[in-house]
């Protein structure tokens, strides 16, 4: 399928769309072109797929249209851009609207294509992360160190939220035996960072960054505050599916949603997560802009100017 088929009407994507525009789940029914194979497509992206087959027949039972979503799909002019801000205000899923995204349903009518699903999940974490920071930059700070912790699927993630302007790091740990790190003798640490400014390039370590940026940048907006932010996930050997970038927004938020650890310095603020993590902290600065300013007392941008 050609990814302008998404506004050539053909029969097989608008059956796609009437399904993603339901209020509720459909009915569907295929026949494929031969019996499918035995195999499992994974990647730390999106949630893992099942078997599949060349499909020759696809039927879906009508169901009722979700307002919001047909409001956007049936408005030829508005920007994707804009549509995904308005959707998101407007109460529908994050994951919702990456999916809408995906089957090319929004956005100038002349210019909807197919996305890769993964382009589309990070380019809805983007568009709305930025907007957030966007107002985050006019809160006053937080005025204590924050620190939070979550496990999940074999992982952990830990928030440390710090006074100050805002600013993101997100850094994160293969143990051996993980899928990215199959044969390794020790944690593979990677990461990326961006400051009051924002950043430019793409993220080196891909969607999850952007996943939990997005996870960060809503909850300073429910308290209506400003901070830096430095993230910590430790991936072990039990988490030998990846299930996609969601499981990194989602661990965030509700790690978010616990009462944090407060401290009134940074030294303690590392001590406590000292006794969670697995690695030592003198690893994780390593591989830290914001840890090796913090503890060097100096301004992330002299950091980065290479000023004393």
């Amino acid at each position: 399928v050609r990814v302008d088929a998404a506004r050539k009407g053909l029969k097989f994507i608008e059956m796609l769309h009437d399904a993603a525009l339901s209020f509720k789940s459909v009915d569907s029914e295929a026949i494929f072109v031969k019996k499918t194979a035995p195999t499992i497509v994974l990647d730390d992206w999106s949630q893992p797929f099942g078997v599949s087959a060349p499909i020759k027949e696809l039927k879906i039972a009508g169901g009722r249209g979700e307002r919001k979503l047909e409001r956007c799909f049936y408005d030829y002019d508005l920007k994707a851009e804009e549509a995904v801000l308005r959707l998101y205000n407007e109460g529908i899923p994050v994951s919702r609207i990456q999916h809408i995204l995906s089957l090319g349903m929004l956005g100038v009518f002349k210019n909807r294509v197919l996305i890769p699903t993964r382009w589309s999940i990070t380019a809805v974490d983007s568009i709305i992360s930025l907007n957030l920071i966007g107002e985050i930059k006019h809160y006053e700070s937080i005025n204590e160190y924050r620190l939070y912790s979550f496990r999940n699927l074999d992982n952990l993630f830990i928030v440390i939220l710090i006074p100050g302007k805002w600013s993101f790091e997100w850094i994160e740990a293969w143990f051996p035996g993980t899928i990215w790190n199959t044969s390794g003798l020790k944690p593979e640490i990677m990461g990326d960072f961006e400051g009051f400014k924002g950043r430019k390039s793409y993220a080196t370590v891909g969607g999850c960054y952007y996943a939990a940026r997005l996870a960060v940048a809503e909850a300073l907006k429910h308290e209506k505050r400003q901070a830096s932010a430095l993230l910590l996930r430790e991936i072990y050997s039990g988490y030998t599916l990846p299930v996609g970038v969601w499981n990194v927004r989602e661990s965030v938020r509700w790690a978010l949603k616990t009462k944090p650890k407060t401290f009134q310095t940074f030294s303690d603020t590392l001590k406590e997560a000292s006794k969670i993590l697995r690695i030592p902290i003198v690893e994780w600065v390593k591989h830290s802009i914001m840890l090796k300013c913090l503890i060097l007392q100096r301004k992330i941008p002299e950091f980065l100017d290479g000023k004393s």
